[in-house]
């Protein structure tokens, strides 16, 4: 699951990753959470032929999807993350997977490694890539409106199996979608879901490193750059095994579909 993640890339790289102009500048985020803004980029209106304008946008969701027919969000759970293999059927993501794909720009993701023995401490990582600054996670979102016409834009990430790299940490992880195929995934007119499913599986291993960092990265209210300090990592044990995802160890904990 993803339930942490961190954005750093400047933002002239993120606009050349990207493709997109309409990305303002913004301060290193090193600990975002479940209800907070987050940074997507979606497809936007085809230029005419032969303009350089990008048709990719940027845009803020919250992060936790609400599907349209939800009629009070206090009744129904909070969804940060979306299973890729269910994802099509699933009636919560049914029509986002097919009319509204995202991406979420990421500099790298936290996931906690859980031992059996529940008296054990959980131990924390940062997940970055090798190479580069910056990667696409694929997500999917909707705009939910209330009965008084407000509207909340929100957004979820899709989740795959892990990798060989990864299963030793934790059973899932984001589906990372890779810059020569941001056109297809975010293309709903042309692209059907099941015409991107090949897209909705684990990264190649080698593609990720996973740092231990400290359990500072469980509050929400530490948003410094210190999270990401390296610490020395616990002795591994064999990763407890969810249904589905989990949110981070904290008082934080949120409810999952």
């Amino acid at each position: 699951m993803c339930g942490r993640y961190a954005l750093l890339a400047r933002t002239d790289l993120m606009k050349a990753f990207l493709d997109v102009f309409d990305i303002e500048d913004t301060p290193a985020r090193y600990n975002i959470a479940p209800t907070q803004p987050i940074l997507v980029v979606i497809a936007g209106e085809k230029q005419e032929p032969g303009s350089n304008l990008p048709e990719r946008r940027a845009m803020l969701v919250r992060w936790g999807f609400m599907p349209g027919w939800v009629k009070d969000p206090r009744d129904f759970p909070l969804l940060i993350n979306a299973r890729s293999e269910t994802a099509i059927e699933k009636a919560s993501f049914r029509a986002a997977m097919r009319h509204r794909r995202i991406l979420v720009p990421a500099s790298g993701f936290f996931e906690w490694r859980r031992p059996e023995d529940k008296s054990e401490k959980a131990q924390a990582y940062f997940i970055r890539p090798k190479k580069g600054e910056i990667v696409a996670f694929a997500g999917l979102m909707e705009t939910w409106s209330s009965a008084d016409g407000s509207e909340v834009d929100t957004g979820a990430i899709l989740t795959t199996k892990a990798n060989a790299d990864i299963s030793r940490i934790h059973d899932r992880m984001p589906v990372v979608i890779r810059q020569e195929d941001f056109s297809r995934w975010l293309d709903c007119k042309t692209q059907e879901p099941r015409d991107v499913v090949d897209l909705m599986k684990p990264i190649d291993e080698g593609f990720f490193e996973a740092i231990p960092v400290s359990d500072k990265v469980n509050k929400v209210a530490n948003m410094g750059a210190d999270i990401l300090e390296p610490v020395e990592e616990q002795a591994e044990s064999t990763p407890k095994k969810t249904k589905g995802a989990d949110a981070p160890p904290s008082s934080d904990q949120l409810s999952l579909f």
